[in-house]
């Protein structure tokens, strides 16, 4: 018994393959580079420019208690106390549930670090100018004496946004040309602490200058002198702690993608040379629709339109002339006039249908559908002889 591949099996398999292959080269093609997926974000997974994880790794070495947070703001009931909240620059914005636990979160004793411009998407009473100060490194020194401000001269920053107007209840710490660029202010047992810029704390920035002191008495607690519990926030930057999110972030979807592909193409020809084999039902030749079939495709083959309706005219003579016991040389006329007048078959057109299939019967050449439409005619006439047949036969 040959195991060879079947030749229609064997174009599956090879389109399959051409499938697969393309899928894979546009993968490669169309990923962007590795420079061009690095987004300008305080990251503490980035180790470029513009990251984090040099503040990130500082912290961990001088054994802060610092970890990421992968998870929505929702999950933070009940963290509030000494625990500062770091948000720099993050990209995706709250929805409802998540600002009012951020709320909350201040409310109930909690710190929270912010960093850029988008500050009012998550507390709203923050506003901020319409004014797009220029993105350039900035030397600055603290306005006031504040515990954020100790052991430091300058802070090299670039600024992002400028506050809008103090409040009362809110305190400038640095300013940029009179203009805040760190406010604090205290909700409920916490506290908000905003920075119009996240380079301190970036891998570039945080040894500029006094920097690195600067975010040191950020994360420190002033009532206890020890380091807050810091949460640094990564799930607005996109990162997700559910096994979903991590998989939708690897090219494991488009391998499962293809190999699904590939199982399907398998399956396929597998079932096509393993399925059951069903042998198409043979109609009999005796049947007697195909000795019609085959009579009808000669007289069209042959142009015999009028030997059709010779054939015809000549059953329905023969039987009508039995029924009304006339000879069988009756003309035409004569055997309509009987029809109607024994049979009541008044105004049946029958005499001109025997007319006018007898003009045809003799003419050499007839469309075929003319004499379909006379045969048909002459055929209505039989069946009307059948039933009529039919009831005598009954009433017997």
């Amino acid at each position: 018994m040959s195991t060879g591949i079947a030749a229609s099996d064997r174009k599956l398999l090879l389109i399959g393959g051409g499938l697969l292959l393309l899928l894979m080269v546009l993968t490669t093609v169309l990923a962007p580079p590795p420079q061009e997926t690095e987004l300008p974000i305080p990251s503490t997974y980035s180790t470029q420019s513009h990251g984090a994880a040099a503040a990130y790794r500082l912290l961990a070495n001088l054994h802060y208690p610092v970890r990421r947070w992968e998870s929505p703001p929702t999950e933070l009931d009940g963290e509030a106390e000494n625990t500062l909240l770091i948000l720099a620059e993050p990209m995706q914005p709250p929805n409802d549930k998540e600002r009012k636990a951020l709320e909350e979160f201040v409310e109930e004793g909690g710190r929270v670090l912010f960093t850029g411009a988008n500050i009012s998407d998550y507390f709203p009473d923050a506003q901020l100018s319409r004014e797009f100060p220029d993105a350039q490194w900035k030397s600055l020194t603290p306005s006031l004496p504040t515990r954020f401000t100790r052991g430091v001269k300058h802070i090299s920053m670039k600024v992002g946004g400028y506050w809008k107007a103090i409040g009362a209840e809110q305190l400038s710490v640095l300013q940029d040309e009179g203009k805040p660029v760190v406010v604090t202010w205290s909700v409920g047992d916490g506290m908000i602490i905003w920075w119009a810029g996240s380079t301190p704390l970036s891998n570039a920035g945080i040894t500029r200058e006094d920097n690195f002191t600067f975010f040191l008495n950020t994360v420190t607690s002033s009532e206890q002198d020890e380091p807050y519990r810091i949460y640094w926030d990564e799930y607005y930057h996109g990162q997700r702690s559910s096994p979903w999110a991590y998989v939708g972030k690897t090219p494991l979807a488009w391998s499962a993608l293809q190999i699904a592909l590939l199982v399907l193409v398998v399956l396929f020809t597998f079932s096509r040379r393993s399925g059951p084999v069903y042998v198409p039902r043979e109609v009999s030749r005796l049947s007697p629709l195909e000795f019609v079939d085959t009579l009808g495709g000669l007289y069209e083959r042959a142009g015999a339109g009028a030997s059709a309706i010779s054939v015809s005219l000549a059953r329905l003579r023969t039987r009508l002339t039995r029924q009304l016991g006339l000879g069988m040389n009756t003309p035409n006329e004569e055997l309509a006039e009987a029809a109607e007048t024994r049979l009541g078959w008044k105004k049946s057109g029958l005499g001109l249908a025997l007319s006018r299939a007898a003009v045809a019967g003799r003419a050499g050449q007839v469309r075929s559908s003319e004499a379909l439409e006379i045969v048909k005619k002459l055929e209505e006439f039989a069946a009307k002889l059948d039933v009529r047949s039919l009831t005598r036969r009954e009433n017997q």
